[in-house]
């Protein structure tokens, strides 16, 4: 188990315990091999089941560089559906490219995406709205 210092509200900080550490992830391998429990572990070897389909790891599809290029791209295919109006359809498969790109990078990475997810949604609840200039913002960065 691993425990960890957020900060709250009041200036003070409050000891969370968190499932295992979020690097202890799975590889392709370990995550096709996996029975799951839950719908976020089916999806997770459903990602890797594709990465092996593919041969991702083989055939430089794990390295971060490109993944990110990818992330971009798909991000602007998202952009563009939404700008230009788009069926919403289409925004959702634009949403779901980018969900497999992330789950892949955790594969890439083995990285527990679940556990690094329920670490930030804990510190991100703790945290005030701020509202700029283009709308609402939840976020440590402060304003001087």
């Amino acid at each position: 188990a691993v425990y960890f210092f957020c900060p709250s509200k009041l200036g003070s900080y409050i000891l969370l315990h968190a499932v295992p550490q979020f690097m202890d992830g799975k590889d392709v391998v370990d995550w096709v091999e996996y029975s799951p429990t839950n719908e976020w572990e089916t999806m997770m070897k459903k990602v890797a089941k594709f990465h092996h389909k593919h041969d991702f790891a083989g055939k430089n599809g794990h390295d971060m560089g490109y993944r990110i290029a990818l992330t971009v791209e798909e991000l602007g295919e998202l952009s563009a559906a939404i700008t230009k109006g788009k069926p919403i359809d289409e925004c959702a498969e634009e949403m779901a490219d980018i969900l497999i790109l992330l789950m892949g990078h955790s594969i890439a990475m083995k990285i527990d995406l679940k556990s690094a997810f329920e670490k930030k949604y804990a510190r991100i609840m703790e945290r005030e709205a701020l509202t700029g200039r283009l709308g609402v913002r939840v976020t440590e960065y402060k304003n001087d």
